[in-house]
């Protein structure tokens, strides 16, 4: 199922960009000082900061440098659809 949406990948790149960066800086971290946590070169994270593309995989390396890899990876989780079977799975809210 497709949702209507008015956001456009570039927009999510620039959120995802500008949201790392302000981690970054409020962490106090130059781009020289996340290259080097992050092994993702300087040049790279600047582009990134500026455009918003990176490939995935660098992408990851700043985030685990920044934030709980479980926050990217619980997206990846499957969502349970089904209606509840028993009541007590509605009252303990098994659904999500």
């Amino acid at each position: 199922m497709q949702y209507l949406t008015f956001l456009t990948e570039t927009d999510v790149q620039f959120g995802l960009a500008n949201y790392l960066q302000t981690l970054r800086k409020k962490s106090k971290l130059s781009r020289d000082a996340m290259a080097e946590k992050s092994t993702v070169p300087a040049s790279t994270i600047k582009k990134f900061e500026t455009t918003g593309k990176i490939s995935l995989r660098q992408f990851l390396l700043l985030w685990q440098s920044l934030e709980d890899l479980n926050k990217i990876n619980n997206l990846t989780k499957i969502i349970n659809n089904s209606p509840p079977k028993t009541i007590d799975e509605v009252l303990n809210d098994e659904l999500t």
